[in-house]
């Protein structure tokens, strides 16, 4: 191949300059050297042109998975910045009322609303779905925590509401409960006066959001409940407010077995305000309110026998008897609480004011019972409470605090009586005459109370919790007590907890319960007592161990065991009972008592599905009336002056389950209650039968056309399998009449969120 004369020379010229022979560049054109010599003529050499590669993209090395930079969070509104400074004061509410060392059993707004009748079940119905819980009828308080009569302690976001003086009223709706917490057993030293449990209520948290509900719910039994609830935020304020009308057939429990009860009618009207102002970073301002108003008839029940004769009438048909009870309730809580560096506290001011009136049918009254009395109750309490915690380095939380009350409280008794043919023989009978008694009793009574408690974080698994609490009263009873406090939790593994204390507790009789009677002014009527003896109702005293522990099965995620022992040893056991035909409540003691008991109680929760079981066995033993003796006739009184007796509210097994389902939408719930059956009998010798109650729902949620918030529609059925079972069959210490738990009923309902 023939090379050009360009690149040949190039090539010469590559390979000269290689070898070190680096001679200049001839010229292409030739002319004379001087000398003459010839010049060959001058070659330029031009380097051709290089090509270009070929770009290629540059391989991208993959260190690990590239992650898209996150968008900026869109700003907060108001509300939620509202919401979020709120959050922050809860914790640190908490922090000031941290139970360490208590059993606790907690419920949620989501479980609440997961149960048959979602938040239409009332509180007390709630309550029996934990561990210890008992049912009991209206008229003897509707429920008891560890076999125990009343002493139940009720808390709104850590502030004690004060004693009332209503029978069967419930002042306060499930639909305000965004938690609630029970708590039990050897309680701190910050928790006093009612010990036999702590139901510590926490409000919503999730109803800011400028939005709320409507519902309609009811079926049998005529019955019909309209609520509403509605929450939002304000500048710096967040609010809530919910009202709740009930009106039924069945207003208190049958004292037949019959589907319908006859004269059972009631209308209850129920508000609840609250409002949250942030005042600064480190304050806020928070206001509770309630109110509650209901209007009962008495039930009737037939055939009862007619023992007297009064304004001419000898006999009357007891199913036309017109019993009434009224209760209104009120009550106000401004709290203040503060945060700082290490402290914590909250100042609260609360008052309440109860009113109870029970009209009794004068006629019929007389010629059934003897005695028609008119009956009206009514107390004004207010009071401030204190708590601090204060955070000493890192293992110690100091925590103190105090209460002072002052009730103002009215007890009058009309009583229409017969008097007696011969005082002395009251086995004569009586003379068709009645006549009106006044009994009355007014009383300023003070509690105070002051505690000081360390909660020491030994390790990071082991907290000591010691305190001791100092009450005073000044009622119808002066008196007074130190009570030491001791626990510990133990965590010695991750999903492991024990706890065990002791407590002294200091338990004041509720001051309108324990307003003594003038035995003088029925003396020679039909109401005159076999028994002259009236004692003052003491303060019960006494000693609480409790032990347990609470176990997280590992290997089957969301199961959660736990067991309980407890044992109390009570000197003026305080109780109650109803006496006569009046629904209400007379308080008396028993010298000794013992209580003991254990519960069992198991939890699993898998995504939509959740279901709990409880079981509890107990034991209540008291001995010797000393105070309001003249309730009880000699031959009981005298029995139990020599016997250990079962009080009336002790069941030993009393157990609950229960189960729910969210299906594609749909909700399917069920619960179920057992008790082996209260006392009954001569001296609560006998109890009734044993009884199984089921409850069953199903919910689902619409989005309606052209509506942009959610309805749910719901159905429940109240006593599944229609048992008939009695609560309380009229006889044993304190109970006047039979009462009979629910019939089957169907009830539906729908909610319309706002």
């Amino acid at each position: 191949m023939t090379l050009s004369l360009r690149t040949t020379l190039l090539l010469s010229s590559s390979a000269s300059l290689l070898l070190g022979l680096g001679t200049p560049a001839m010229s292409q054109t030739a002319a004379p050297a001087a000398g003459g010599s010839t010049t060959l003529p001058k070659i330029e050499v031009v380097a051709p042109p290089r090509a270009q590669p070929t770009r290629r993209p540059k391989a991208r090395v993959v260190t690990g998975v590239r992650r898209e930079t996150p968008a900026a969070p869109p700003p907060q509104t108001e509300a939620q910045v509202v919401a979020g400074k709120n959050e922050k004061f809860d914790t640190t509410r908490q922090n000031i009322f941290a139970p360490t060392g208590a059993n606790s059993s907690q419920i949620n707004h989501q479980a609440i609303e997961a149960l048959p009748q979602g938040t239409n079940t009332t509180l007390d119905k709630v309550l029996l779905q934990l561990p210890g819980v008992t049912q009991d009828s209206a008229a003897s308080g509707e429920l008891h925590v560890r076999n125990e009569h009343g002493n139940l302690q009720y808390r709104i976001n850590g502030i004690m509401l004060p004693d009332g003086v209503g029978a069967f009223g419930q002042i306060l709706d499930t639909g305000i409960v965004g938690s609630l917490a029970l708590l039990t057993g050897a309680l701190p030293a910050q928790y006093g006066l009612r010990t036999a449990g702590v139901l510590d209520i926490q409000t919503k948290t999730d109803a800011f959001n400028n939005s709320g509900s409507v519902s309609v719910y009811g079926g049998s039994r005529q019955t019909i409940t309209p609520s509403f609830e509605y929450g939002g935020t304000a500048g710096q304020t967040q609010y809530f407010v919910s009202g709740r009308y009930f009106t039924s057939n069945l207003g208190i429990e049958n004292p037949t077995p019959a589907k319908e009860a006859i004269h059972d009618r009631t209308s209850q009207e129920k508000g609840f305000l609250y409002l949250s102002t942030v005042l600064d970073p480190t304050s806020r301002l928070t206001l509770i309110s309630g109110v509650s108003n209901a209007a009962y008839q008495i039930p009737n029940n037939p055939g009862q026998p007619s023992n007297f004769t009064a304004f001419g009438v000898s006999n009357f048909d007891s199913s036309m008897l017109n019993e009434r009870q009224y209760e209104t309730t009120q009550f106000n809580v401004l709290a203040y609480q503060k945060s700082m560096e290490d402290i914590d506290y909250q100042v609260a001011y609360f008052n309440r004011y109860n009113q109870l009136h029970f009209r009794p049918d004068l006629v019929g009254d007389l010629v059934i019972n003897g005695v028609a009395s008119d009956v009206y109750r009514q107390s004004v309490i207010n009071g401030i409470q204190e708590d601090t915690a204060w955070r000493i380095g890192y293992a110690h939380t100091l925590r103190y605090g105090f209460s002072v009350s002052a009730e103002r409280s009215l007890v009058t008794n009309i009583s229409t009586v017969l008097p007696l043919v011969d005082p002395a023989d009251p086995g004569q009978g009586t003379i068709d005459a009645p006549f009106p008694i006044l009994d009355s009793s007014s009383k300023t009574g003070w509690l105070l109370g002051t505690y000081l408690q360390d909660e020491w974080k030994i390790t990071n698994n082991l907290t000591l919790n010691a305190g001791l609490r100092f009450d005073q009263m000044y009622q119808y009873v002066n008196a007074n007590q130190f009570s030491p406090r001791v626990n510990v939790s133990w965590v010695p593994v991750d999903g492991t907890t024990f706890h065990a204390g002791y407590a002294r507790t200091f338990t004041p009789p509720p001051q309108v319960v324990a307003a003594p009677v003038n035995l003088t002014l029925v003396q020679g009527t039909s109401q005159q007592p076999a028994v002259q003896q009236n004692d003052p109702v003491r303060p019960e005293r006494a000693h609480v161990f409790d032990a347990g522990v609470v176990q997280k099965i590992l290997p089957v995620p969301g199961l959660e065991v736990g067991i309980d022992l407890y044992y109390k040893i009570a000197r003026d056991l305080l109780d109650d009972g109803q006496f006569g035909a009046a629904y209400v409540l007379s308080g008396f003691n028993y010298d000794r008592a013992n209580n003991a008991g254990v519960e069992l109680k198991a939890s699993y929760t898998n995504g939509n599905f959740r279901m709990y079981g409880n079981l509890a066995w107990a034991r209540q033993l008291g001995t010797d009336i000393v105070s309001n003796q003249y309730l009880f006739d000699p031959d009981r009184l005298a029995y139990i002056a020599t016997h250990y007796i079962y009080t009336d509210h002790s069941q030993t097994l009393t157990a609950s389950a229960g189960a729910s389902y969210l299906w594609n939408g749909t909700r399917f719930s069920a619960s179920m209650i057992y008790g082996s059956g209260l006392r009954s009998g001569f001296a609560n010798t006998d109890h009734v039968p044993s009884y199984t109650q089921v409850n069953v729902g199903v919910s689902r949620e619409y989005l309606l056309p052209g509506w942009t918030k959610p309805t749910t529609v719901r159905f429940d059925v109240v006593n599944l399998f229609d048992k008939i079972y009695q609560i309380r069959d009229g006889s044993g210490i304190g109970v006047f009449a039979p009462q009979f738990g629910p019939r089957r009923g169907f009830y539906v309902g729908i909610t319309q969120k706002l």
